[in-house]
């Protein structure tokens, strides 16, 4: 189990929607520091919250924020883009490994150079923020999500040797920047952050935050027909 009391917290992403809402519940919950990072890091009224500049798609900037922020005890991946919602057979491949370098690769880039942070510091945990796509396929963001998922898996037991955690999260669509112009209900993000922070303080490798990512996990036993009706009449 990873209590968030006094811990030392670095969210990627923190600009967005459920980036602030990772630093206030983390907050909320005892945290001693918050880095909260991004391309561009805001400014922020709270003493206990450190801007961080952070281009996970940059090494350098990576190594930098690994430098800088030597007392993490817990990173949260979320930071990512969305694809915009293109069909894949017509979008170029150039713009398709885009979204793969930073929802794939960059995640896994920030976690190879904070692990060795974190083993320094005690373990601590990892969450990484994937979604009901990952198991649900709508075009290139959806993929990298299950890629993204499926590296979580690997990494959660390579990490037991150095006592870090690792928690995946799934979840809907949520009330952020991304989904903005999608005309869909949307989770409330504070709501799927706390379910989140839940799972990580007791100890979860797993966490689907809300009634869709639930639905949608339920029918991977099942038929695909389950998932794409319309494959029922193809």
């Amino acid at each position: 189990m990873t209590s968030l009391k006094n811990a030392v917290v670095l969210v990627t992403g923190a600009n967005g929607g459920l980036g602030r809402a990772f630093v206030a519940e983390a907050l909320l919950r005892g945290a001693a520091k918050v880095y909260a990072s991004a391309r561009t890091p805001r400014e922020w009224s709270d003493p206990r919250v450190v801007p961080l500049a952070l281009d996970i798609n940059d090494p350098a900037s990576v190594a930098a924020a690994a430098e800088a922020a030597a007392d993490t005890t817990v990173l949260v991946n979320n930071a990512g883009i969305s694809d915009g919602g293109r069909p894949t057979l017509t979008t170029p491949l150039d713009d398709v490994r885009a979204v793969f370098e930073t929802n794939v690769f960059a995640q896994l880039g920030v976690t190879q150079a904070f692990a060795p942070v974190l083993a320094g510091n005690g373990g601590g945990a990892i969450i990484n923020m994937h979604s009901a796509l990952s198991w649900f396929a709508m075009g290139t963001y959806s993929a990298t999500k299950a890629a993204f998922w499926s590296f979580s898996n690997a990494l959660r037991v390579e990490l037991l040797g150095q006592g870090t955690h690792l928690l995946g999260a799934h979840l809907g669509y949520t009330d952020t920047p991304m989904t903005e112009r999608l005309d869909v209900p949307k989770e409330d993000p504070r709501d799927i952050v706390a379910a989140i922070l839940d799972g990580l303080e007791a100890g979860e490798p797993e966490v689907l935050a809300d009634d869709t990512s639930r639905r949608v996990k339920a029918a991977l036993s099942g038929p695909l027909t389950d998932l794409y009706p319309q494959l029922q009449t193809a």
